[in-house]
């Protein structure tokens, strides 16, 4: 692991006291505004230590959703078959090197202890919505034992309490594609896998989660963006299909930029000034159309995350507050 690597979490750990720990609600009774910022994939090392240090300036925790294949080097690659995929087979690729992955663990280690939650994106990005609960089950277990042996694989000592964040410290997951979100399947392999929390469904606007099957389920919101208010789901990567199609186009970033700060902001100010239900927005470690989403996010961690009766947190610190509003609905999972 580099030196300067260790340098800037140094930095980060000792930035730790000043990140508010997020309790009650105001005096006045009115809750605290809840923000969940989350990032699915987890790879870019650069990107890990800028959301890192974003969230230090700020006052929030953030949630990872982390692909496993990014912890994989050479030997494991061939190792790996998800349900009912050839062996060695990612949508999303593999690590490069052992280097990398050495790095990719340290700044996995100093979020957590940073306060972040670290959580599951499954493994290859593979679409699950036609897979059974075995299948789900499968890939679950390859992430668990991907992380346990994660320092080991790459010649590192692993820190003291490493493998009680694996057994014990993974609450929550988020489908890859969004799929399978009306699943049984999926939701009673995510129980007996000790998942706490699913991030997988898509509401029509900001909503508080339900608990369904013992897994209290979280939803992307859809959100009014552009000129015409157009409904778009609060994520990077459908705001990069809307405003370009999909290509990278650098040329028109800021303009990029602006409307989805518009968007996140309106989305935030109608909930902070209304009902006060926690607004939830996720990325990707791609800084798609020249970094205007990131830049957009930024802005409004930025704006939001320092004010008295705002929270900037996790989906595992959130939980506990929702349930003491009493906002938390119980709903029987069909097919359980």
């Amino acid at each position: 692991m580099s030196r300067s690597f260790l340098s800037l979490s140094l930095v980060f750990s000792l930035l730790i006291p000043a990140v508010a720990t997020h309790a009650a609600d105001e005096p006045s009774g009115k809750p605290k505004q809840l923000v969940m910022i989350s990032f699915d994939g987890a790879h870019d090392n650069a990107l890990w230590q800028k959301s890192r240090e974003m969230a230090a300036r700020n006052g929030a925790h953030f949630t990872y959703f982390l692909s496993c294949t990014f912890l994989m080097n050479k030997a494991a690659k061939k190792a790996y078959q998800a349900p009912h995929q050839k062996p060695g087979r990612s949508n999303i690729g593999f690590a490069q090197s052992d280097e990398e992955i050495r790095e990719r663990l340290g700044n996995i280690w100093h979020a957590h202890l940073e306060g972040h939650d670290i959580s599951s994106h499954a493994c290859g990005h593979f679409d699950g919505r036609q897979w059974s609960e075995a299948d789900w089950s499968a890939e679950y277990a390859t992430f668990h034992q991907t992380l346990k042996s994660a320092w080991k694989g790459v010649d590192l000592e692993e820190p003291n309490g490493w493998q009680d964040l694996v057994d014990h410290g993974i609450h929550g997951f988020r489908a890859p594609y969004l799929s399978a979100t009306e699943g049984a399947d999926m939701i009673s392999a995510e129980k007996k896998a000790g998942f706490t929390y699913d991030a997988s469904l898509v509401t029509k606007g900001p909503a508080m989660p339900v608990e369904e099957g013992g897994i209290i389920r979280f939803g992307l919101p859809l959100i009014p963006e552009g000129p015409r208010d157009r409904p778009i789901i609060g994520m990077d990567y459908n705001l990069f299909v809307r405003h370009s199609k999909g290509e990278e186009d650098k040329v028109d970033s800021k303009e990029f930029e602006d409307r989805a700060y518009a968007a996140f902001s309106r989305a935030f100010e109608h909930q902070y000034s209304g009902d006060r239900i926690p607004l939830q927005l996720g990325f990707h470690f791609v800084e798609m159309n020249g970094g205007a989403y990131w830049r957009a996010l930024d802005r409004l961690v930025s704006d939001v995350c320092h004010r008295q009766d705002v929270a900037c947190v996790s989906y595992s610190e959130a939980i506990p507050l929702i349930r003491a509003r009493g906002k938390l609905q119980t709903t029987p999972a069909s097919g359980l």
